[in-house]
């Protein structure tokens, strides 16, 4: 039986030879609940009178060793002071290089009103964002798998009809899938997303007197106003180019953008692999709801996506295998980051999804191939 698991058969008392961490050695914490997880087993500790949850969160690691487990960690419940939750983690369920399905995949129509499911946190529970207003930034190093995250958040907006598509892709090839579904698809061309992000202000700033004449103060669900899902993938192309003026105009527009676009409606999506504060200057990462650091090469790059000291409170993407793929740190708003690995969809799955979404929106994509066979015939 495992060590935890005989603290609570044991009547809820640490085992003899446990670590004193008490001023008194006549008190130790007792645990009043306990339940198994995937990962190993979950706690519900009291500490005794004169104890902190602080000095046992001190003594996470000389417990881990105790019951020679992988990783002990303590946190505090926040409706009482004297107790804490407990993880006891004797294996990374999150390592497991099967994929986890989407479960939206088979969808024929979907809402972006509705929570997106984006993966399974380290209990097997399923993981969901709710984008309207809401932003979301990921970062992480090449091959992280932030385009993948980025494909399920857009792949919804495709299958909403009543949303409109803006995306910014300077590779062309990570989004070009949606372009039958988008209303821009931006290349490496920052001119011309800064072009497409004006005539977004300009929306926005009509949305708002829309809102004004009918005294609302944000966009709702069936008030006839659509959604607007903006994805931006590689992030530093458009404010960390080398022509410095245009990379300005960009970051300055966006963060206008982002500013007053979530009670408008108006959904942002952006994808960094240099996670760096000229990439994401702290005026732009904060108006970010939703951040979400997958692996990062250090604690520092880590901190520029969730915030500054999560990598000191042991909430680090750089810890994070980089064998594997898709598992990441999401913050939600007023939350702890949670550990999850996203949901993976294959090439073929994407095309799919996104010829469905052309049939729901009554749009075809001409390919340059058929525009060649066109020109090609005789007069």
């Amino acid at each position: 039986m495992p060590c935890s698991a005989r603290i609570c058969a044991g009547g809820g008392r640490w085992p003899a030879g446990m670590p004193s961490w008490l001023p008194s050695t006549t008190a130790s914490p007792r645990v009043v609940r306990c339940r198994l997880t995937r990962a190993g087993e979950q706690l519900r500790v009291r500490v005794p009178a004169g104890g902190q949850v602080p000095d046992l969160e001190a003594q996470a690691e000389r417990i881990a060793a105790f019951l020679s487990v992988r990783e002990v960690r303590v946190v505090r419940d926040p409706a009482s002071a004297r107790h804490a939750r407990v993880v006891v983690l004797r294996r990374d369920p999150l390592a497991d290089p099967t994929p986890v399905p989407w479960p939206l995949a088979s969808a024929g129509r979907l809402s972006l009103w509705q929570p997106i499911p984006v993966g399974e946190d380290e209990d097997g529970s399923e993981v969901t964002v709710t984008l309207p207003e809401r932003n979301l930034l990921l970062g992480g190093e090449p091959g992280a798998g932030k385009s993948n995250v980025l494909q399920l958040l857009v792949a919804v907006g495709a299958l909403d009809p009543s949303v409109r598509l803006t995306l910014f892709d300077p590779k062309l090839v990570e989004l070009a899938v949606w372009q039958g579904s988008a209303a821009r698809l931006v290349g490496p061309n920052v001119e011309e997303a800064i072009e497409v992000l004006k005539g977004l202000i300009s929306e926005l700033d009509d949305r708002y007197l829309s809102l004004l004449a009918n005294r609302a103060r944000k966009v709702t669900e069936g008030d006839g106003l659509p959604l607007h899902l903006v994805g931006i993938e590689e992030l530093a192309y458009f404010t960390n180019g080398p022509d410095r003026k245009a990379a300005q105009a960009f970051s300055t527009l966006l963060r206008d953008f982002v500013a007053r676009g979530r009670a408008a409606g108006m959904v942002t999506v952006a994808t960094t692999q240099k996670p760096s504060a000229d990439v994401v200057p702290t005026f732009l990462r904060d108006l970010f709801g939703f951040r979400w650091a997958l692996r990062c090469s250090t604690p520092q790059a880590s901190d520029t996506i969730l915030g500054s000291g999560w990598a000191t409170q042991g909430h680090s993407a750089a810890s994070i295998d980089p064998a594997t793929r898709g598992v990441g740190l999401l913050l939600q708003e007023g939350g702890v980051p949670v550990r999850l690995r996203s949901c993976w969809l294959d090439d073929l799955e994407l095309a799919e999804l996104a010829r469905r979404a052309e049939q729901l929106r009554g749009t075809t994509r001409t390919t340059a191939a058929t525009l060649r066979l066109v020109e090609d015939e005789p007069a």
